[in-house]
């Protein structure tokens, strides 16, 4: 029982970033740069996190082909449900709105429940990715819940003043990133509970589905808003956080 309440209360903290991000995005006037600064950095802490935390796990418990085999099969389910949700309105849910728009509902009607959705879609492989990394020695993988952390501020910044411009009111998008939050607890506990009945080479594919809808996500939402109208040392940032994320999983 302790461990199911740690996978929680991790996935919890981890969550809690987004309203953190959001809070700033809604009721700051960011700068572009800045919003493009902070989300390559997230990036790359992710892309590091994914290669070694994730990815790199699921090589080392089963092997290349569920490493590999999971790996696409999350890629190809995230994209699938993000195609779904983008022609609904849910296109540019990651966007702050200065380079690409989100959809206001009177624009395109049921875009607000198609953005919560989005969200929902984002979230939940990270999460669930904390309550799994309980099960290797019986500690929460602080690397992984660090990496979660670090880029929700700039997913939740981001989409939050996207949100505002889309003439979304404050009710609306605190709580879909609160609901986001609470969601991330229940998905990080889930990925303990229900993951740790499995095999092990059945625990290493899940881990890789996580990072492939992970990356696939990292390349279709954060990526565009970092890279477009950005500054020249965004590479460099990107890289930093990766570094970040790299020295914290050898650490």
């Amino acid at each position: 029982m302790a461990q199911v309440v740690q996978a929680g209360f991790w996935g919890l903290v981890a969550g809690s970033a987004l309203l953190v991000g959001a809070a700033i995005g809604y009721v700051l006037r960011v700068p572009q740069k800045v919003i493009a600064t902070v989300m390559a950095f997230g990036a790359g802490v992710l892309i590091s996190a994914v290669s070694f935390e994730l990815v790199g796990e699921a090589y080392e418990q089963a092997g290349l082909a569920p490493a590999a085999i999971g790996t696409i099969a999350g890629a190809v389910a995230y994209t699938a449900g993000n195609v779904w949700l983008a022609r609904r309105g849910a296109r540019h849910r990651k966007r702050s709105g200065h380079a690409q728009a989100q959809p206001s509902e009177s624009d395109q009607g049921g875009s607000g429940l198609a953005l919560a959705l989005g969200a929902l879609l984002d979230g939940v492989p990270e999460s669930a990715v904390i309550g799994v990394s309980l099960l290797e020695g019986g500690a929460v993988s602080l690397v992984t819940v660090a990496a979660v952390f670090i880029s929700n501020i700039p997913e939740g910044l981001s989409s939050a003043a996207g949100m505002r411009q889309a003439g979304r009111g404050r009710a609306y998008v605190f709580g879909v990133w609160g609901a986001i939050a609470a969601a991330g607890t229940v998905s990080a506990v889930l990925g303990y509970t229900v993951v740790g009945a499995f095999s092990p080479a059945v625990i290493a594919a899940v881990t890789a589905v996580a990072a492939g809808a992970i990356l696939a996500m990292i390349a279709d939402t954060m990526i565009p808003e970092a890279f477009e109208n950005a500054h020249l040392a965004i590479g460099l940032i990107t890289v930093s956080g990766f570094l970040v994320s790299f020295a914290l999983s050898h650490a």
